[in-house]
């Protein structure tokens, strides 16, 4: 059922007033009375007649406990008036003053009573005086009598005036009015709690305490733990600024399309600098067998030839680019046929290449290292 729908449904309750004689009440040393009767205890009817839905009005202490509980939660006291005037404004445009308020009931045997009455002087004067004799709540009922609100009261010299259509029709118009008023409260209210569940991210069932301990948590979150006694914060403002600094953040966000892992890149430089070493060792193992075939380089050099190739290969080949080659190292002496004799004995081949290259004569150099 739609909410209004609900809402009138519920606004089907009977009203009426009743009379009470004021005089009954008494007063204390000339005082207006501070407590006063407002409805009876069991079963009671109206002197004419009323109520006709029903057979009568009904009040026990179950129901006094409704009363009473709704009269707590009050944010203001019930309005006594004159001869109903709170009802009557509307259509003769005259002020509605108020004679009295109260807002304490409280259950006793014989019925219900407001216990903290203040009179306005006016209307204190006037009760002492006998210018008023009668009390009249407005009260509401359902279909089987039970009173189920209390509305108002007023002060009135005309019992009669209880039986006036007019006084039931203004008073059921008036609690329509507040109760639609009610009605919407309850939907801005609800259509706010909507709200609050989508941007907490709360599920459709989370209730009130649900939403505001998510809110408390988003306080402390923002406030650094201090609560609301921290300075307050523009959220919008902060959305705003946080949605901003993301967007900087991901235009200047690298792309791995164009960029590698560092320890990719750490491989990788391991993986080059391994096929550069065997290259170049490579490349230094040809360039040292080449210069010893050819006498640019003697068997003695080899070894520092290879160290000077791998911490400087450019240095070792600018080096054999200038060493002359020798061509006794670089072929036999006998042009490949093998000697007659060993013209000098006793003599190793690079001894031999040094006679060669100065042009000594081995045999000489034999005798020579002999003696």
């Amino acid at each position: 059922m739609p909410r209004t729908m609900r809402g009138m449904a519920h606004l089907t309750p009977l009203i009426a007033a009743l009379t009470v004689d004021l005089s009954q009440l008494g007063t204390a040393d000339g005082e207006a009375p501070r407590v006063i009767k407002l409805l009876p205890a069991g079963t009671f009817r109206a002197r004419d007649g009323r109520p006709a839905e029903c057979p009568a009005w009904q009040l026990d202490e179950v129901l006094a406990a409704i009363l009473i509980a709704e009269a707590n939660q009050r944010e203001t006291r019930y309005v006594i008036d004159y001869e109903h005037q709170t009802l009557r404004s509307e259509t003769n445009g005259k002020p509605a003053p108020a004679s009295g308020w109260f807002g304490a009931l409280e259950w006793r045997e014989d019925g219900l009573y407001a216990t903290d009455v203040e009179w306005t002087a006016t209307a204190a004067a006037m009760i002492v005086a006998k210018e008023y004799l009668y009390l009249s709540p407005v009260f509401t009922y359902d279909k089987h009598g039970r009173v189920t609100g209390l509305l108002h009261v007023a002060l009135t010299n005309n019992p009669a005036l209880d039986q006036l259509p007019e006084l039931q029709v203004a008073a059921l118009s008036r609690l329509v009015s507040l109760t639609q008023s009610v009605i919407q409260e309850e939907s801005a209210m609800d259509e706010l709690i909507e709200q609050l569940r989508w941007l907490l991210n709360l599920p459709v069932g989370a209730t009130a305490d649900d939403i505001k301990a998510q809110l408390q948590k988003l306080v402390d979150q923002l406030s650094n733990g201090q609560g609301t006694a921290a300075a307050s914060v523009d959220l919008v403002n902060l959305v705003n600024t946080l949605q901003q600094r993301i967007a900087v953040l991901s235009a200047n966000q690298v792309d791995p399309a164009r960029f590698a892992p560092v320890d990719t890149m750490r491989d990788l430089q391991g993986q080059v600098a391994a096929l550069t070493a065997q290259l170049s060792g490579r490349e230094v193992d040809e360039l040292v067998v080449a210069a010893l075939s050819d006498g640019r380089l003697l068997a003695a050099q080899e070894g520092w030839a290879r160290d000077l190739g791998k911490s400087n290969l450019a240095q070792l080949k600018g080096y054999l680019d200038t060493a002359p080659k020798i061509a006794a190292l670089s072929g036999t002496q006998t042009r490949g046929n093998p000697p007659v004799d060993e013209p000098a004995p006793g003599l190793d081949a690079d001894t031999l290449a040094i006679c060669s290259m100065f042009g000594n004569d081995p045999a000489a150099v034999a005798s020579a290292l002999k003696e």
